[in-house]
């Protein structure tokens, strides 16, 4: 995951007030992940844009319950880094 891209899908969210382009995007690679012929880099860069996608939803929900965009990216950090861990 990458902290820059899920803060500007943030950004991204914020700009235009909804969710649902973040999630028809994620619709859309999942989609694409079931096509046969894709080839394993191409499912690793979708696996990373997935990631970042899911990323940016979990910050974004915790700043709908009045967490601060640096506090929910700090505690969505944490969360990764500690399930990485284990």
């Amino acid at each position: 995951m990458r902290l820059p891209l899920i803060k500007k899908l943030i950004e991204f969210v914020s700009d235009n007030r909804d969710e649902d382009y973040l999630n028809e995007t994620i619709e859309t690679l999942e989609a694409l992940t079931e096509v046969s012929s894709i080839k394993d880099e191409e499912l690793d860069v979708i696996g990373e844009m997935l990631s970042n996608l899911y990323g940016a939803l979990e910050v974004q929900k915790d700043m709908g319950s009045g967490t601060s965009q640096k506090e929910a990216l700090n505690s969505f950090m944490k969360r990764v880094t500690g399930s990485i861990d284990q």
